[in-house]
């Protein structure tokens, strides 16, 4: 469930961030600047307090906004751990040099090396698949195999249903494509997007979802997620989500492109033993699924599975690119996207 505004237990206040004074920094505290807002994760903070002793202090914001505020902070800020819900957000944080390298067996272990920076600057903490959301009324049952690069042939002109540029997850697939086709091939993809497009891009990816129910396009560019939550969501969204049906894309090529949600210890942490030992709390098999409860998404170690909604979607293979890759290709993509015409 998403969490109110003002949650009683963990969320601190922007305006109450001289609370974090040297009375936090300390063996007994963990500070968190957090752009994840889920009870579940305040749940998590709880236990880990429980079982340590350690305090968790948290501020949640925006990624940007909070990334703005460490470096403003610089090293008088009391952050000690910072999350966020995209591997392009977390290179933001790395430009600014403000993660400190972690060199954990635990996290090396349970974190596969694709969902975790190669000098650990940040570890994932749960993943996303960016999948492909067809119609059941106007595509047929026995298409059940879907490539990015379908997306882009004339049979899909005017069907093709996707949020717009600015979004952060778009331009991370953007990013891997840049990745493992090239810049030109990455460009020629977008045009062809922008051609196919069944209406100007607009809203969030539950509005693709709810557009393809509507009949304003046939197949929609979506992360799973917000799929999986529209199945357990209002009476509206059970019934936009029931037509429509979920292809995982590329699975005889590249795979499916994936993307993260991620930690990162502060290089001026105060607290550093404690900052480590949360993520590494985080990355417990316990954890891995109160994490990914309320989310509906994947967990990024191998042996936790992921909740029956999640499940229920299928098996799938994913692409082999570094997510650290969609953070350092993202300004590339963003060049290749506006050259494009796609806003």
């Amino acid at each position: 469930m998403l969490k109110p505004p003002h949650h009683a237990f963990a969320l601190v206040s922007i305006l109450l961030a001289a609370s974090f004074s040297a009375a936090n920094v300390d063996a007994e505290s963990v500070n968190v600047y957090s752009a994840r807002h889920y009870d579940s994760d305040d749940d998590l903070f709880e236990r880990f307090s429980e079982e340590t002793g350690i305090s968790v202090n948290v501020i949640e914001g925006k990624s940007d906004e909070l990334l703005v505020r460490i470096r403003q902070e610089g090293e008088l800020s009391p952050a000690d751990v910072f999350i966020t819900v995209d591997a392009g957000r977390l290179y933001r944080g790395e430009e600014m040099e403000l993660f400190a390298e972690i060199d954990s067996e635990t996290l090396n272990e349970r974190v596969p090396e694709t969902l975790r920076h190669p000098d650990g600057l940040w570890f994932g903490l749960t993943k996303q698949a960016r999948v492909l959301a067809v119609s059941r009324d106007r595509v047929s049952d026995n298409v059940t195999s879907l490539d990015y690069a379908d997306l882009v042939e004339p049979h899909w002109r005017g069907r093709v249903l996707i949020r717009s540029s600015n979004n952060i997850y778009n331009q991370s697939l953007v990013a891997s494509l840049i990745q493992t086709e090239g810049e030109a091939a990455a460009e020629q993809w977008c045009r062809g997007i922008v051609n196919n497009l069944a209406r100007r891009p607009q809203g969030g990816d539950r509005d693709q979802i709810r557009a393809l129910a509507a009949g304003e396009g046939d197949v929609a560019v979506v992360n799973h997620y917000y799929f999986a939550q529209m199945l357990v969501g209002s009476e509206a969204d059970q019934r936009a989500a029931s037509r429509v049906r979920i292809v995982f894309p590329d699975q005889a090529a590249r795979g499916t492109h994936v993307n993260i949600s991620g930690a990162a210890v502060l290089a001026m942490a105060p607290n550093h033993d404690n900052a480590v030992r949360l993520v590494e709390f985080l990355l417990s098999d316990y954890a891995q699924e109160i994490l990914t409860r309320d989310t509906q998404e994947y967990p990024v170690v191998a042996d936790v599975e992921g909740t029956s909604i999640v499940r229920s979607l299928g098996d799938f293979r994913s692409d082999s690119v570094n997510a650290a890759r969609l953070g350092a290709n993202n300004a590339a993509a963003v060049r290749v996207m506006d050259r494009a015409g796609w806003r």
